[in-house]
């Protein structure tokens, strides 16, 4: 009987270990403490949020600059990032605003008003938009309803092999197979 009563007590002392083992780790799973040490890849403007309206001065009513962006929380393998501007409620079909690739990875924002040159001092190139200009041109939509503009940023884990000046189809196809993350800021206007 002594002997059915300690092996009883060992098997209950195994079952709480266990099971206090078992709450230590569901509290705690190591996949989960990987996933949430890594940050959220975002894009943010100090000019508007998230869905708020785009001030004129960003805009063909103003001094049509680009607005200042910022971007955190990209994989540490990123070699370069691509940022694409795009009114996907245009009359006739998503309108590409701008164009800009091979950022490089020390880059984690971009001043308000970029030039409108082909190459910029950090050695990102621009590419032609859907007005045919080199840079950034602002949302100029027809008088109605607010159109969406879709800042999109790319984390890429290579440059593009892209001379200035390219399309958004020229960069979108050369991303392929290299993209790693991408973060976009939504914002509004309507005139």
């Amino acid at each position: 009987m002594k002997k059915l009563a300690i092996a009883v007590l060992i098997i209950a002392i195994v079952a709480l270990a266990c099971s206090a083992l078992y709450l230590g780790f569901m509290q705690n799973p190591p996949e989960m403490e990987k996933v949430t040490s890594l940050k959220k890849f975002t894009l943010t403007s100090t000019a508007f949020h998230e869905m708020g309206r785009i001030p004129e001065k960003y805009t063909c009513d103003g001094l049509d600059l680009s607005p200042p962006l910022r971007w955190e929380g990209y994989p540490p393998e990123t070699v370069s990032f691509v940022l694409i501007v795009e009114d996907p409620d245009a009359p006739g079909g998503t309108f590409t605003h701008w164009v800009i690739y091979n950022i490089p990875s020390t880059i984690h924002e971009l001043q308000e008003g970029v030039p409108k040159s082909e190459e910029l001092s950090s050695g990102a190139l621009q590419g032609v938009n859907d007005f045919g200009r080199i840079g950034y041109n602002g949302p100029c939509p027809p008088p109605g309803k607010p159109h969406r503009y879709v800042f999109k940023v790319y984390a890429l884990d290579s440059e593009l092999n892209l001379e200035p000046g390219a399309t958004r189809d020229d960069v979108l196809n050369a991303m392929k197979g290299h993209v790693l993350a991408e973060a976009t800021l939504t914002g509004l206007y309507s005139r």
